[in-house]
């Protein structure tokens, strides 16, 4: 894992901590990630409504996540880090998906979550984010999938439809 370059200024700093709000503030003149350009495929709606674990601990950057999600048609869950992710698969049986942030406080990152996920929860799919981390797929366990932030919705619903289909062949 490696950070990713980025440049300094106040504008990189306030665009790395600005909230990215979707559809739930009607004044907001555009919504990062959410692109009219560039819907995502109708074809990418889960057939049988799949449940989506967000795990991010950015409070803003999750709400957006999960609204991304439920547009999508998905169900979605939150966990503001690994230890409640852990107790939340713990707890459920119908999680299918896991999308992560890498970058999180706590006992464990988003990287040794989609490890302590994919040997206690084989089936369940991981899909991992950062602003600040390269990760290539050897880094995530088997399968894993790996989305740069900012993301589009498009991006990261084609994502979690391809592995939602895959997981029920």
């Amino acid at each position: 894992m490696q950070p990713m370059r980025t440049t300094s200024g106040p504008f990189n700093t306030m665009f790395s901590s600005m909230a990215f709000s979707s559809h739930r503030s009607p004044n907001a003149p555009f919504a990062p990630g959410i692109d009219a350009d560039e819907p995502f495929s109708a074809g990418a709606t889960p057939l049988d409504t799949a449940v989506v674990l967000v795990v991010e601990d950015d409070p803003l950057l999750r709400m957006n996540a999960v609204d991304m999600i439920e547009e999508a048609g998905f169900r979605a869950i939150e966990a503001p880090d690994a230890d409640t992710a852990i107790r939340l698969l713990e707890s459920r049986n119908d999680i299918r998906l896991i999308f992560t942030d890498i970058d999180m406080p706590g006992s464990m990152d988003g990287l040794a979550l989609a490890h302590a996920v994919a040997n206690r929860w084989p089936p369940v799919r991981i899909v991992a984010t950062s602003g600040h981390f390269r990760v290539s797929e050897t880094d995530l366990p088997s399968g894993g999938r790996f989305i740069p932030k900012p993301y589009r919705q498009h991006q990261l619903v084609d994502m979690l439809a391809g592995l939602s289909t895959a997981a029920r062949l």
